[in-house]
């Protein structure tokens, strides 16, 4: 399978320069509200001023016409450039199979029409100038999501589950699998949190508790939040105006707004090394640039990267100088093929791994982890910052 070079958590470059920043919406099975989640979040960043777009990707399942008030009957009208009006709907443009093929009328479409309808899509719309488009996948690890991740500089995903073990378990082979092609996880949102009773106040976590949580921190993926099962997000969601509209107080728009600025915070130059970076060590090439944090601001994020023959030098706030071994950082890659994946004991075996082994290439992975290729052929170990700051280090010190 062929996939694109590792992008991380910045805007489209090139001819999808005008698009923005890449989102897509994830989730490894149906009804754990992920276009729910999706509509929200396009309209509470469209109230703070961003201009967001929004694919309804689910081709076979479209809802966010419906969640967003967008008559389904209504063909979309073509520009003097032969490209497709999008819809607009509390401020933001929408594009989706709905409003194609109306109320009740199938999409029966074979692989190669996906293909062609979701390029369409993001090509042939006439967005205008985006600061981000939001792409809400259909559940699952098929065609629809391959053609994204292969064919669009996507930023980085979002994973939505429930706290529910099932849910939890496929939603962590979503991520496995986005993670194979290269798709930065720019975090997982837990859905359906808890029930408040409106009369007492009381909480019951009818699908358990901190699910999402636990499993964000066990992949090392940043957790942006829960949101909290209530029926005025089913009630806004069927008369086409989102919960963040039509109570704008509620923990459910709070939560909605927490998870907004979670991400778009995360998106954003906060201190750190600059993203996208390619660095190719051999090739004395792209070597990032050392990033000036700001004052009063820790950032989880390495400051600087350097290599040479003594190793890696990684520079953290506090300045924190992290020196590790060529052939330590090889040994703690953490990736599947390196590392059982449900009890995380090693399987590689060290006696494999020649002693003058060395980095080839550094790359960033969202705002969250680097990746490595190494001389010996290994190219696919992801080390999150917080795997990074926990190897062994030959030299620690405060500079």
């Amino acid at each position: 399978m062929t996939t694109r070079n590792p992008q991380s958590a910045g805007p489209s470059a090139g001819p999808l320069a005008h698009l923005g920043r890449l989102i897509a919406i994830s989730s490894g099975k149906g009804g754990v509200g992920k276009s729910t989640v999706t509509a929200n979040l396009a309209v509470m960043l469209a109230q703070r001023g961003l201009r967001v777009g929004l694919v309804d990707a689910d081709l076979y399942g479209p809802s966010i016409p419906g969640m967003l008030g967008i008559p389904g009957n209504q063909p979309p009208a073509m520009s003097p450039d032969k490209k497709v009006t999008p819809a607009e709907a509390h401020g933001v443009k929408v594009i989706s199979m709905g409003m194609l093929t109306g109320d009740d009328k199938p999409a029966v479409l074979r692989g190669p029409m996906v293909t062609k309808y979701l390029q369409m899509f993001v090509t042939q719309v006439n967005w205008g100038q985006l600061d981000v488009l939001f792409l809400d996948l259909p559940p699952g690890t098929g065609d629809t999501q391959l053609t994204l991740a292969q064919t669009f500089p996507l930023t980085g995903a979002v994973v939505v589950s429930t706290p529910q073990d099932v849910s939890l378990k496929i939603a962590r082979r979503g991520l496995r699998m986005l993670e194979q092609v290269k798709v930065p996880i720019l975090g997982i949102v837990e859905n359906m949190s808890g029930f408040t009773c409106p009369s007492c106040g009381e909480v019951t976590h009818i699908f358990h508790q901190g699910g999402g949580r636990n499993i964000a921190e066990s992949l090392g993926v940043p957790f942006l939040g829960a949101v909290p099962l209530d029926p005025s997000i089913v009630d806004s969601g069927d008369s086409g105006v989102p919960v963040v509209i039509t109570a704008p107080d509620s923990p459910a728009a709070k939560a909605y707004g927490a998870i907004a600025d979670a991400l778009m915070g995360d998106l954003g130059q906060a201190s750190g090394l600059p993203v996208p970076f390619d660095w190719h060590i051999t090739e004395g090439i792209g070597r990032p640039t050392p990033a000036t944090p700001a004052p009063g601001v820790t950032s989880e994020r390495p400051l600087a990267l350097d290599y040479d023959a003594t190793g890696l030098s990684v520079l953290w706030s506090g300045d924190r100088l992290q020196k590790i071994d060529p052939r330590d950082l090889r040994l703690s890659c953490r990736c599947a093929a390196c590392r059982d994946e449900m009890t995380g004991k090693r399987i590689l075996n060290p006696a494999a791994v020649p002693l003058d082994v060395a980095p080839t290439r550094i790359w960033s992975v969202g705002n969250y982890a680097i990746g490595v290729a190494f001389s010996d052929g290994h190219h696919s170990g992801i080390y999150t910052f917080p795997a990074l700051r926990e190897i062994e280090t030959a030299e620690a010190e405060d500079v």
